[in-house]
């Protein structure tokens, strides 16, 4: 990659040249794709959804960020100085969506875990508001459409049921390719999802369908299709394959019976390709292996922090940001009922009460970021002992009193 001086960018000498159209295309976000209807393939999506429902590690792993994502609550603080979706709402009625009830037929916890699932699973959380309540659409079932004109021009559950773009939250993973969906954290554990689900099915057709043959009848004369088969019925009728027996191989040829080596069941296991591959799921997801395995209390406490840091929190945060914008009221993470992250709130509190003791800001506003609720009389700066003539007279900014000056007359 070099700078390009005739054309003022930078360039890549080995890609290939754009034409008009797709240099159109790739500048102008309006433009329409896929006829104005933004949807990506699902086929990547459903191989995460069955690895999700058969996969250990997956659903383990993806089950452990939803439950510990979703038992965040958030802080619904003062009104934002940007223009906000959403007018008029009070902010007691967000803390009610966000903390308690978002609709009639769920409770928090539960929509929560909706909205994280579909995070990780899909890239992408779709959220419905009708003006008093939030519904959580599946992402698999939601479609983005732009026009000529519009970025996004509406959306559409199920290509049946349309809604405008003040009607949706739409929050999306990273995605270095578009710019109305995200991709799933398990993207990159594609291949290696697929690789485990082989190995799965691999091992569920040796045990039950007797796969790997054990044993060789051979005949002189050549048998037809419908004896060859029914040989193998009467001797699978006999000796069960699922049960632990072998399904012979019938060639043609005087008829003998020879053993085929052993199978080396311990290969088969396939332990160790399987671990392997369970690490790269579980570095796709950003969780610590050790949280799963058996490890000692003093290794298993640093990475639990490192695992809500960098993974959790910025889930989190994504989140909160997008819902923030929508209702135009700062929403921040409740962090005090987890043991974790406490290292992280006592030093966010010595940080805070720093500021508050120089001047900077008042207590009220440390209250507010550390997620407490605001105390009257308490929204004026302190000012500092140490500036001259402050402990004389704090009230007015540290100014000596004229009672004070009379004295000193």
């Amino acid at each position: 990659m070099r700078f390009n001086e005739k054309n003022m960018a930078w360039y890549n000498p080995f890609s290939k040249a754009l034409d008009a159209d797709e240099l159109y295309e790739k500048l102008n976000p309006a433009q329409p794709y896929y006829d104005h209807k933004i949807d990506n393939s699902r086929e990547p999506i459903y191989a995460y959804e069955k690895a999700y429902e058969e996969l250990e590690i997956v659903n383990r792993s993806v089950n452990m960020i939803v439950d510990d994502s979703a038992e965040i609550n958030v802080i619904v603080g003062e009104p934002t100085k940007g223009t906000s979706v959403v007018k008029g709402i009070k902010r007691s009625r967000v803390d009610i969506l966000l903390n308690v009830e978002p609709n009639p037929f769920q409770d928090i916890s539960t929509f929560r875990r909706n909205l994280i699932t579909d995070m990780i699973i899909d890239g992408n959380i779709f959220i419905y508001f009708d003006g008093a309540h939030l519904y959580h659409l599946p992402a698999s079932k939601m479609t983005i459409h732009s026009s000529d004109t519009t970025y996004i021009d509406h959306y559409s559950f199920n290509e049946r049921v349309n809604y405008s773009t003040s009607e949706i939250i739409h929050i999306k993973e990273n995605s270095f390719y578009s710019i109305y969906r995200g991709v799933p954290r398990l993207s990159p554990a594609l291949r290696t999802i697929q690789l485990l689900m082989s190995m799965r099915k691999f091992q569920d057709n040796f045990f039950k369908n007797g796969a790997v043959p054990g044993l060789v009848l051979k005949s002189p004369n050549t048998l037809s299709e419908k004896i060859k088969e029914r040989m193998i019925q009467s001797w699978t009728a006999r000796y069960k394959p699922e049960a632990g027996g072998r399904r012979p191989l019938i060639l043609d040829g005087g008829l003998e019976i020879d053993t085929i080596s052993n199978v080396n069941f311990k290969e088969l296991d396939f332990q160790s390709a399987i671990a392997e591959n369970e690490k790269i799921i579980l570095k796709a997801l950003g969780v610590p292996p050790i949280l799963l395995d058996s490890g000692n209390n003093a290794n298993i406490r640093p990475n639990m922090r490192l695992y809500y840091l960098e993974t959790i929190l910025p889930i989190v945060r994504k989140t909160n940001k997008s819902l923030e914008r929508f209702f135009g009221y700062y929403i921040t993470e409740d962090l005090t009922d987890i043991p974790a992250l406490q290292p992280e709130l006592r030093d966010q509190s010595q940080y805070f009460s720093s500021l508050v003791n120089g001047g900077i800001i008042s207590p009220n506003e440390a209250r507010e970021r550390l997620g407490f609720e605001i105390l009257e009389g308490h929204s004026d700066l302190r000012v500092p002992a140490n500036i001259a003539g402050s402990a004389l007279n704090p009230d007015q900014g540290g100014a000596p009193s004229s009672t004070a000056g009379d004295k000193n007359v």
